[in-house]
């Protein structure tokens, strides 16, 4: 089922989803399933799978020259999510990059899925990378979002890439993107960046889910603006518990988001991560009541790979 439809099906009921990580190369599906079980009860709609692009090492040979070595340490997003549903009978949603992909990639990528029934893929450009100060398309591939979301729509319109393919079979992907409520890092500004944004459900987006935040205000003040540039579609808040002291500084630093000083005083008095984990939970809790009371349609949980803090945050709401 399409993510809009299950919003439509909830009647203006709040659902609960959230979002995970493959496991690291080596590792295998039963650690991610433990990771899933404690989460299940809560009945998500739908579970998101990111997508991690390669990265490059260089290894220094015996010649005392560098090669460059191309890894990707989480690979396995579309048969993670083929698993999923066979498991827990759960829609997926897949990330989709632009980074490391080129159309014809992209295109088989996006007919597997067809076949496997997925019926929601969340569209993103995706990072540079991490060797690389910019964003680099693969040859052939797509620069931006926007690019990749008319390739998803011409497929499904029955249009593929080979112009002499001509076929009645079209795909039929619900397109999500994303949403910055304190502006993409790369955009000059925000009204600029909802621009984007705008086009970006233009050509055929139908929901997007936000950055993680942690002032409500900020999701709010994006909501506002959104609906007065004329972006009328479903706009879903992403929310994080911070499980560590570390991440007071590290997500900042990741993420280009504020965090705000009552979080950040009540962080740093913390002894230790257990007493900040706990921080973090009562602060998304009252962060997710009040999303609720605002009438969001779904709170979508970023879980990087752990599920204790948000089971928490979900007892305490669903």
């Amino acid at each position: 089922m399409k993510v809009t439809d299950h919003f439509k099906n909830a009647n203006g009921k709040t659902l609960f989803t959230f979002e995970i990580l493959p496991p690291l190369k080596g590792e295998n599906m039963k650690t991610l399933f433990s990771h899933i079980d404690p989460l299940m009860e809560f009945k998500p709609p739908f579970i998101d799978v990111t997508y991690h692009r390669e990265e490059y090492v260089y290894k220094q040979r015996e010649n005392g020259l560098l090669e460059k070595i191309t890894t990707r340490k989480r690979p396995g997003t579309v048969g993670i999510c083929a698993a999923i549903q066979n498991n827990y009978k759960v829609d997926t949603v897949p990330h989709l990059i632009c980074g490391g992909f080129n159309k014809e990639e992209t295109e088989n990528a996006l007919i597997d899925l067809h076949f496997l029934g997925i019926d929601n893929v969340l569209v993103l450009r995706g990072d540079c990378v991490k060797s690389e100060q910019r964003f680099v398309p693969e040859p052939g591939g797509h620069h931006y979002a926007s690019e990749l979301i008319e390739q998803v729509v011409e497929m499904n319109n029955g249009c593929y890439l080979d112009d002499e393919q001509v076929s009645n079979s079209c795909t039929d992907f619900c397109i999500g993107v994303a949403g910055y409520p304190e502006k993409h890092f790369e955009a000059p500004n925000l009204k600029s960046d909802l621009r984007w944004l705008k086009k970006k459900v233009e050509l055929g987006a139908e929901y997007i889910v936000t950055q993680m935040f942690f002032d409500n205000q900020k999701y709010f003040d994006f909501v506002n603006a959104c609906r007065a540039e004329g972006i009328d579609v479903p706009i879903i808040p992403g929310l994080k518990p911070m499980t560590t002291k570390t991440q007071l500084t590290l997500l900042p630093s990741l993420f280009h988001i504020e965090i705000p000083c009552d979080l950040a005083d009540a962080i740093e008095a913390c002894p230790d991560n257990k007493a900040a984990a706990q921080v973090g939970v009562e602060w998304a809790i009252q962060q997710s009541k009040e999303l609720m009371e605002f009438g969001v349609p779904c709170l979508h949980y970023y879980s990087m790979g752990k599920s204790g803090s948000v089971r928490k945050v979900a007892e305490a709401l669903f």
